[in-house]
């Protein structure tokens, strides 16, 4: 939780655009570095929670060793070269980067590319400055009616693919991971790597560069190509064989290409560079005012939820992170005062944590779910901060056996999540809750085999004694000569005059003199507060 009174340091190392500052808040103290003045860097991490970088600042090792305060290294691009997230991972620092920021630019780079590359664009502009007047040397095509492959129907392929569809062009796509159905309702036709090849009067590449699509397009692939084919590489350089590209335009078998990226940037030297059919430009994919924008906003939005303690989605370095559905997202704070509620109710060290997950949600990616449990039970439990980073590294090293259990059939409400636990001395610990109606309210359901309906506020206070009369009353009253008023109570008992367990929610927290009395005064065998707001 970001402290009124306590703005942690935010740390820009690279220029960002003023809607970045705004973005990241008036509770956060920023300041500025230049990240490739190394020394300065190491010097100004010091008390850095957060730092933003763009691609020239390098987050390694040395760097989180300099930054002991850091909790999230933030990424205003896709690329995550220059972080060594292992390393921030090990320290349970979070990284972040902003995937979808430059969807549309990417996207119309490779347009522009194409383009230019039907229209010699580049070369008849050069020439013109020149002082050469050469209409008839750089007659074009147009791509009316041309076959268009598009290499990877992600998002960037799926933005190119809908913007060459306007051309009026035939679009075929090579994507093994997407299925025929999907691509159908996007007006593309799905066929092999080869297909593609032989029949496509353009090429354009979308893919990730992973070990599988290094030299994707190498010798072998462009020899199916038809000699008319223009190669369009806005993606990741490695993609496409640069030596065997430019063999193949020597000898006339590819008409022409496109490129914004290399095998090694930067790149102010390339056999590709000599020919004036390519029209190569330094990775410009991201580089448009708006994706700038958009990826400094998303990072700074990042930071104050890391900052915050919430889950981030899009933190690269969560086990089970990744995006989290809009289904599953209204659980995370749910599951995680759960987690409270459980090491209140353990009141020490558990040997294991069962994180059981019933009903309609269980339709989605709910592993999340395990690290808003573990977040809960370690906070305030342990010295470190918690985040979901570093949860799971919490348990494993005080051996706490974690395992996430799922159900479709969860018979009493639509979902329902319980957290059940063995303490040290061999007894069990459980809580439960759900969420509630239109706007998704909170309810305690279960708390020690107790059933119960309440709602959880930020001050909850559980009594476990013997059952009988007039104990409501003496609790009422004590607190109430301590100014400390109940928002909302319940009473649950198996059987008259056995175990019971009562549950209030109060609007201020009881000191624990308080307790102690309170305790006393009704022959409580467990009291425990919980404060979710911590």
């Amino acid at each position: 939780m970001i402290s009124a009174t306590f703005r942690p340091i935010v740390l820009l190392a690279e220029e960002l655009a003023p809607s970045v500052v705004a973005a990241l808040g008036d509770d956060l103290e920023v300041r500025e570095v230049d990240g490739t003045d190394r020394p300065a860097l190491l010097a100004a991490l010091a008390d850095a929670a957060a730092v933003v970088v763009r691609s020239a600042t390098q987050i390694d090792e040395e760097a989180l060793a300099a930054a002991p305060k850091l909790q999230v290294v933030a990424r205003a691009g896709i690329g995550l070269d220059n972080v060594d997230v292992a390393a921030a991972t090990a320290r349970g620092v979070l990284v972040v980067n902003a995937p979808l920021s430059n969807v549309v630019s990417a996207a119309e780079q490779a347009v522009t590319l194409l383009l230019a590359t039907a229209r010699h664009t580049a070369a008849a502009s050069s020439a013109l400055k020149a002082g050469r007047w050469e209409r008839s040397r750089w007659t074009g095509v147009e791509v009316a009616d041309k076959t268009v492959g598009v290499v990877g129907l992600g998002r960037i392929g799926v933005l190119f693919a809908q913007r060459m569809a306007a051309f009026g062009t035939r679009l075929l796509a090579y994507d093994p991971y997407v299925q025929p159905a999907r691509a159908a309702q996007l007006g593309v036709t799905l066929v092999d790597l080869d297909e593609l090849l032989r029949e496509s009067d353009f090429i354009s590449i979308h893919l990730p560069k992973t070990p599988e699509t290094t030299g994707l397009i190498g010798a072998r692939e462009l020899a199916l190509c038809k000699p008319e084919v223009r190669i369009i590489n806005a993606a990741r350089g490695g993609l496409v064989d640069e030596q065997a590209l430019a063999d193949a335009l020597r000898e006339g078998r590819v008409a022409g290409a496109g490129l914004d990226v290399f095998v090694t940037e930067p790149c102010t030297d390339s056999p590709l560079f000599g020919f004036d059919n390519v029209v190569v430009t330094p990775h410009l994919g991201a580089s448009t005012v708006e994706a700038q924008d958009k990826a400094g906003i998303a990072v700074a939005r990042s930071v104050r939820l890391a900052l915050q303690g919430d889950f981030v989605p899009d933190a690269v370095n969560v086990s089970g992170g990744g995006v989290v559905v809009e289904e599953v997202r209204p659980y995370l704070p749910l599951v995680e005062g759960l987690g409270r509620v459980f090491t209140a109710l353990a009141q020490g060290p558990v040997r294991s944590l069962v994180v059981e997950v019933r009903g309609e949600v269980t339709a989605h990616g709910v592993q999340v779910l395990q690290l808003a449990a573990l977040k809960g039970v370690f906070t305030g439990a342990v010295e470190e901060q918690v985040t979901f980073v570093n949860a799971p590294a919490l348990a494993a090293e005080r051996g706490l056996e974690v395992q996430l259990m799922t159900d479709p059939v969860s018979p009493d409400h639509r979902s329902l999540v319980t957290l059940r636990g063995t303490r040290a001395d061999g007894s069990p610990v459980s809580v439960s809750g759900t969420l509630t109606g239109p706007r998704q309210l909170e309810r305690l359901t279960e708390i020690d085999g107790f059933d119960i309906e309440l709602v959880p506020r930020e001050h909850l206070l559980l009594l476990r004694y013997a059952d009988r009369p007039g104990v409501v009353g003496t609790v009422g009253a004590m607190l109430g000569e301590a100014d400390v008023n109940i928002a909302g109570a319940q009473v649950a008992r198996a059987i008259q005059g056995g175990p019971a367990l009562m549950a209030l929610t109060i609007d201020s927290a009881a000191p624990p003199e308080l307790l102690d009395r309170i305790a006393e005064a009704i022959g409580a065998d467990a009291v425990c507060a919980v404060d979710l707001t911590a």
